[in-house]
């Protein structure tokens, strides 16, 4: 507002200078999430049996709920990136240029059993995830995924602030943190280079910040 008042002339030049500046505190704001009870919803409607491929849905909500996958990872994720025999999931990186191992859950590796058995398309494409309108092939945008999630919390009826498929990934990684997952473990889970970026969901775990808070000044009880 000063700057458009000293460009009409209506204050001297070099007034905006004189007002403090308000420092953005990097974790100075809270991340959007979902309860547990919230998840278990999503995770129901994402195989309304009324959707379209709802046994691939289901998979691809229970991998970002349950493994806090991106929803570009999820996207690309191979058949031969599933080893079944030693129950590892394979992610090749591509945020953080490293690969890493993700433990394949039973529920998971269930669902995603079932899509490719009984759902997925025939095809010489090697993708997991296919749409669902022929011809079959791979999605080409991550924002699908986010689609496919949106669509479940509308069924679900869950109304977050924003945010789909990044929603499930803070999930995921607020509950390994109440689970008593150190920082360093959760972010090679999450593929953080930075423990900075897993810091953040520290601020959902109310438990543990209500115990190490400080009282206030002046409260006696």
């Amino acid at each position: 507002m000063l700057r458009f008042l000293t460009v009409m002339g209506l204050v001297p030049s070099g007034l905006e200078e004189a007002l403090p500046r308000i420092r953005r505190w990097r974790h100075a704001t809270l991340p959007a999430s979902l309860t547990n009870d919230d998840v278990e919803r999503l995770i129901k409607c994402g195989g309304d049996a009324a959707t379209f491929q709802p046994l691939r849905n289901t998979a691809i909500i229970l991998l970002l709920a349950r493994t806090g996958m991106r929803a570009a990872e999820v996207m690309h994720l191979s058949l031969d990136d599933v080893d079944w025999a030693d129950g590892i999931i394979h992610i090749r990186g591509a945020k953080s240029r490293r690969d890493r191992d993700l433990p394949l859950l039973r529920d998971v590796g269930r669902a995603l059993l079932a899509y490719i058995k009984r759902e997925r398309p025939p095809s010489s494409y090697r993708t997991i995830f296919l749409q669902a309108l022929p011809p079959a092939r791979p999605f080409t945008d991550s924002s699908a995924i986010s689609r496919i999630v949106r669509r479940a919390l509308n069924r679900a009826g869950i109304a977050p602030a924003r945010g789909a498929a990044h929603l499930l990934r803070h999930a995921a990684a607020t509950t390994m943190l109440t689970r008593g997952m150190s920082f360093k473990n959760i972010a090679d889970v999450l593929g953080h280079q930075s423990l900075q970026s897993t810091a953040t969901y520290a601020k959902l775990d109310m438990p543990s910040l209500a115990r190490i808070a400080m009282p206030w000044p002046g409260d006696r009880s």
